[in-house]
């Protein structure tokens, strides 16, 4: 997607809030808290979903540092939904740049061989065209942070998610075998250094305990495919499942509730959810929020 296509998707996509010539509006509706947009074209999905949301400027600054911040856990190409879909990560970049980020970082810390996860996923390529910064997570970068919740009480966790302006987080909705779901606070392993298998023992309270040092400016979860069984790491296209989705929010309690319902669960199926919407880190129940929905 060349950058005159990206511009016309993006131009598309906020048309339906113009007003025709002459006509003024005594009070410009509420801006939405979640919005949910489907349709078969991926940059034109998140792009539509973020303008519902009052565009990227609304978020980003001239001159800010941000991370994007996907699932590249995986040694698996993007059709086995095992990593967050690139043209989304692409276009989250793209749009970042558009409102005057001065720089967009991409990076993960992956279970599999970072190299072979970047480029399968097909997210390496897809962000560096898009005019980010790729790069692995590098060792000495984790610094150890006091966190005094209710598990962890210090933890190493990445040094640019820490120190960035602003951080969007990018999961893929897809199935894990000890949170049942993994979507937005399951996808802050990425960012924690150490010995992660510490984390598995307790895993709903750590994951909440970083959500509460880590505080998204967007949450963006990427449900273009999701895997509905053998997650994390799938490996069967018949475990994949289709839905053309992407859910967008700065609550992502929320949009893991939501995420939840694309599985035939509810949020308080999730120990996270639950234990983060008592946290008061966000709101479980996503049907008392201004939602969204849209098709592109």
């Amino acid at each position: 997607m060349d950058r005159r296509e990206f511009l016309k998707i993006t131009t598309m996509a906020g048309l339906g809030s113009v007003l025709p010539c002459g006509v003024q509006s005594l009070a410009a509706p509420p801006l939405p808290d979640m919005v949910i947009a489907q349709g078969p074209i991926p940059q034109a999905i998140v792009a539509a979903a973020v303008a519902a949301m009052g565009g990227m400027k609304r978020f980003i600054s001239k001159g800010d540092i941000v991370v994007v911040k996907p699932n590249i856990g995986w040694d698996r190409a993007p059709e086995f939904a095992a990593n967050t879909n690139p043209f989304v990560v692409a276009t989250l970049v793209k749009l970042c740049l558009e409102a005057g980020a001065k720089k967009v970082k991409v990076f993960d810390h992956p279970v599999n061989d970072a190299r072979r996860c970047y480029v399968q996923s097909k997210i390496a390529d897809a962000a560096l065209n898009a005019g980010a910064e790729v790069s692995y997570a590098d060792d000495w970068k984790f610094k150890e942070v006091t966190i005094n919740g209710a598990s962890l009480k210090t933890w190493p966790l990445y040094t640019d998610v820490l120190e960035a302006d602003k951080v969007i987080n990018v999961p893929i909705a897809k199935t894990h075998g000890l949170t049942k779901l993994t979507l937005s606070l399951k996808n802050w392993m990425g960012v924690m250094g150490g010995r992660r298998s510490r984390i598995h023992r307790r895993i709903d309270e750590n994951l909440v305990d970083v959500a509460r040092v880590i505080k998204p400016t967007l949450t963006v979860l990427d449900a273009v495919r999701i895997l509905t069984d053998n997650g994390p790491q799938g490996g069967d296209l018949r475990d994949v499942k289709k839905l053309d989705t992407v859910v967008v929010s700065t609550d992502q309690v929320a949009v893991d509730a939501f995420g939840a319902t694309l599985f035939g669960l509810q949020g308080s199926d999730l120990g996270c959810v639950t234990l983060a919407d008592a946290a008061g880190l966000g709101k479980m129940d996503y049907t008392r929020l201004n939602v969204k929905r849209i098709k592109v």
